[in-house]
């Protein structure tokens, strides 16, 4: 599969507590934190879910 690299580019403060918690299911820690995952469905729904606060780039 493809993987990509997720980044947090904008702050989980003031944000609902299901997209904070999206963010660390993905294993998101702080600002510029970037992680690598394998592209499956589930990965990809869930970056949807926090699409404005995360980007995304193809490896």
């Amino acid at each position: 599969m493809k993987k990509i690299k997720i980044t947090q580019i904008r702050s989980g403060i003031g944000r609902p507590l299901r997209q904070k918690r999206t963010l660390l299911a993905l294993g998101i820690r702080k600002l510029q934190h970037s992680v690598e995952k394998e592209a499956t469905p589930q990965i990809l729904g869930m970056v949807v879910k926090v699409q404005h606060l995360v980007k995304v780039e193809e490896l």
